[in-house]
Order: C-alpha cells, then structure tokens, then sequence
C-alpha cells in the first residue's frame, strides 16, 4: 500500500508576521525519509483564517489521506508539542483577515488524538529535540483545525492517523525536519 500524507502549516498571523511551519510541511513533502519510501506526501499552507478549518474538512472529505500531519506555531514555548487534546472552544481573536472565530457547536466539548502519542515523542527526541505532550492546543486556528481534524478521523475512521503538532520559533529548522519526518514514519507505520 501506498499511504497518501497530507502536512498542513499555516501562514502569518496577527502577532507572528513569520511562520515557519508552511515551509516546514514543504520541505517534509519534498524530503526524502527511508521509511516514507513509496508514500506521497503532499503539503497545504494554510491562510490563518477561521474558515480555512471548513475548507481544509472539504479537502479531506475530497482526497481522503491516510495520514494528516498538522503543524502550528507556538513561538513562546520551549518544548516540540504532540498535541494529545482539543476543545470546541475559541478565544474572540482575530485571523489574519480581521475575522472573529464562529461559534462552536458544542458536541462533544472535547476530543483527543488517536496518534501514538509516546511513538511520536520518541521520534522527535531522537532528533534531539526537546518534545512533550500537551493536552492545551490553545483557542485559536490552531486548536479549531486539530478539533475538526480529530472529529473526521474519529467518526469515519480517516485519516487513520492524525496530529497536530506545536512547534516553538527557537526550534532549529534541521532538527525539526529529522524530528518530524520521524513523526510521519511512526504514522505510516501504526497505518
């Protein structure tokens, strides 16, 4: 079998006018890793919009990966982030339109990530990255794509495997790289 990945990043945002994590998930799309021989690994950027979560949903529905491998800056943090939980919750904070997130629907109010979660860690350590779990995804894009994301693979079983991870600013780019290729080998092999 040929798993089919997605990486997903996003753009600048009020407050980070850089964001690594949209060359991140290109340079893991173009990457080659001996574990991922044979897999397509494609890469989607997204715009900081609340509506690129409903966007992103249509797109899964649409290409239906095995693997979706999400990424989000957390400039202020000092650890890589395997983000274990996310909320139907959002701050009143704007997107990079200006725009106000909607109101969630409130079922469930939370739902976790199916991922190997200590796998994933391990991965990211054996690069030398110093990587935690954190079961805080924030009230912002962030928090709100992993909640979709999460719901989709729970309800109809794909993506098989999904996660979203917080990178810091400080994190070195080399590093992250090794880290998170590690990260979609323990994906793909868990498939």
């Amino acid at each position: 079998m040929r798993p089919r990945i997605l990486v997903t990043g996003f753009g600048p945002f009020p407050g980070a006018p850089y964001n690594p994590t949209g060359a991140l998930a290109h340079a893991l799309a173009r990457g080659r890793h001996p574990l991922l021989r044979g897999a397509t690994v494609r890469a989607r950027v997204l715009p900081t919009h609340w509506p690129s979560v409903a966007t992103l949903i249509a797109e899964l529905e649409r290409d239906d990966p095995d693997v979706v491998l999400m990424l989000g800056l957390a400039a202020a943090r000092r650890h890589v982030c395997i983000e274990r939980l996310a909320v139907d919750a959002a701050e009143p904070l704007p997107d990079a339109a200006g725009a106000l997130p909607p109101v969630g629907v409130g079922e469930p109010a939370h739902i976790g990530c199916a991922a190997p979660a200590p796998r994933l860690l391990k991965a990211l350590r054996a690069a030398g990255l110093p990587a935690r779990h954190s079961d805080d995804a924030g009230r912002y894009l962030c928090n709100a794509l992993a909640f979709a994301v999460y719901a989709r693979a729970g309800a109809t079983r794909r993506p098989r495997r999904a996660v979203f991870v917080h990178v810091p600013l400080a994190a070195p780019r080399g590093r992250l790289l090794r880290g998170l290729q590690g990260v979609l080998a323990a994906l793909v092999a868990r498939g």
